[in-house]
């Protein structure tokens, strides 16, 4: 029997690729914040993959938003 939910790690690669038009638009400095914010959401594929939406692109801006709650909580002390 095959799996109807594909690898989390697959689908945020596949999800990547997508906006590889949006990402090849943008100047050269700009391409590599980008790619440094969609490489934040692979620290999150365990915790993402639990939560199977069908929308894969949430999990990965919520890793993303996590990230930078968590570093903005850091140096601001809350």
């Amino acid at each position: 029997m095959g799996r109807t939910i594909p690898s989390f790690r697959i689908a945020s690669v596949k999800e990547e690729k997508e906006w590889k038009p949006l990402r090849d638009s943008l100047d050269e400095s700009d391409r590599k914040k980008f790619d440094q914010m969609f490489s934040i959401a692979h620290l999150y594929n365990s915790a993402c993959s639990y939560g199977a939406k069908p929308v894969r692109v949430q999990p990965i801006f919520m890793s993303i938003i996590f990230r930078h709650y968590k570093q903005l909580s850091e140096d601001n002390r809350f």
